[in-house]
């Protein structure tokens, strides 16, 4: 089309925010190591910078579909790339004056830009690729960018970080957040040179969200992304808990490198995603996928222990790969990496369809939605220290619900049409 070919420029720029997304929402993780060393932080502080990300999109979704509403993609974008920066900039400070308060700000600021930039980028998306099929195919490719960048800050940082000691600290990231600071600059001074061909947007009022609500498909869908949340983070977390238990003796690190072969595999599974997203209707994909994830969660849970298989790991600080021996459940987990990495763009594909005038602040409703990632983890985390493998059944049940949306709920009801 026309207007497609025209929009190219935003098209690449809006895929290069999806990179820098996973980018610094990944970041939290390595640095979760760090600032148990430099803060003495037992696990828990340690981890709450993730959590600080989770509570953002709580806050921030709905508003961030507000600001499209009212100034448009474009600057809402601009906006969040200006608190991405002071959001580094605090963590950055953290290590200068050894605070762990200063690190959490800045790790929650850090939450509202990946907010925002994702109410842009997944609907713009959409619109530039012309909704449909073609426009789940530019959501995909922009997925893999975005798992290409996550695998890019684990390299990164298991080269910077190395062996962690007592005297490891947030000083030793510095290059990984001037990078990541870097590119919000650059990003910021090309994006204000973008031209984006704005879709007219309703006036700003409560009446966008009742009104996105009131369209069946969407609210079924924004539970669908809820209830995702729990088969995409859940799967690999609770896995290296379970290798790390008296029933494998996995040590730690070993038990992180397995699981990076999840994330890789969601890589893989969005590469091939945004290859044929433009051929395969995204009620097709997910449907398949979510069907498959059933299939191997319930393989993960139900295989016995004593059934061993060999599987890969990926150790990013030294480029290799290494080889262990795990019950075969583990093999299935990781592959349900594959199922999960298109459901995001297809089930977003699917809610937002005819949405029109809504679209912007059903996009915010779908970032506040991202919150379901820390409830089901923490549901699950209860039953994980009661029956083990059987919590599995939470993203087992999650993603037999994704089965359901796409086949049935994904349709809209005849007076939506």
């Amino acid at each position: 089309m026309a207007k497609q070919t025209k929009q190219w420029a935003a098209i690449i720029m809006m895929i290069a925010l999806f990179a820098m997304i996973a980018f610094v929402t990944n970041l939290c993780t390595p640095m979760a190591t760090i600032v148990k060393s430099q803060f003495g932080a037992s696990e828990l502080a340690g981890q709450i910078g993730n959590y600080a990300n989770f509570i953002a999109y709580l806050l921030m979704g709905i508003p961030s579909g507000m600001l499209i509403s009212k100034f448009g993609y474009k600057k809402t974008a601009l906006a969040a790339l200006l608190v991405g920066m002071s959001g580094l900039g605090l963590e950055y400070l953290s290590g200068v004056v050894g605070s762990y308060w200063v690190y959490l700000a800045g790790a929650f600021i850090s939450g509202i830009c990946m907010c925002m930039l994702n109410t842009v980028v997944n609907p713009l998306l959409n619109l530039l690729g012309g909704g449909g099929n073609e426009g789940n195919q530019l959501i995909q490719i922009g997925g893999a960018f975005n798992s290409a960048a996550a695998v890019a800050v684990y390299i990164l940082m298991g080269a910077l970080i190395g062996e962690v000691t007592k005297d490891t600290g947030i000083a030793d990231a510095t290059p990984a957040l001037l990078i990541a600071g870097a590119i919000f600059v650059v990003a910021f001074v090309v994006l204000i040179f973008t031209k984006i061909d704005e879709p007219e947007q309703a006036p700003v009022e409560l009446g966008l969200v009742t009104g996105a609500l009131k369209h069946r498909h969407f609210t079924l869908g924004a539970l669908a992304i809820f209830l995702y949340m729990s088969v995409e983070v859940g799967t690999p977390t609770y896995m290296v808990s379970y290798l790390q238990s008296d029933a494998v003796g996995i040590s730690a690190s070993v038990a992180a490198l397995i699981a990076s072969v999840y994330w890789f595999m969601m890589f893989i599974g969005r590469t091939i995603g945004g290859a044929i997203g433009g051929k395969v209707s995204s009620r097709a994909m997910v449907s398949t996928v979510a069907a498959a994830a059933v299939v191997l969660i319930g393989i993960g849970i139900f295989t016995p222990a004593s059934v061993t298989i060999s599987v890969p790991g990926i150790d990013w600080a030294n480029l290799s790969m290494i080889w262990v021996e795990v019950p075969a459940g583990m093999g299935a987990f990781l592959l349900v990496g594959i199922c999960t990495s298109v459901m995001w763009g297809g089930i977003f594909n699917m809610a937002v369809e005819g949405l029109g005038k809504y679209t912007a602040a059903a996009s915010g409703i779908f970032m506040t939605m991202v919150f379901g990632c820390a409830v089901m983890l923490a549901i699950q985390a209860t039953l994980f220290d009661k029956i083990g493998l059987y919590s599995y059944f939470v993203p087992m049940a999650c993603a037999a619900y994704i089965l359901f949306y796409a086949l049935v709920g994904s349709r809209p009801s005849k007076k939506e049409e």
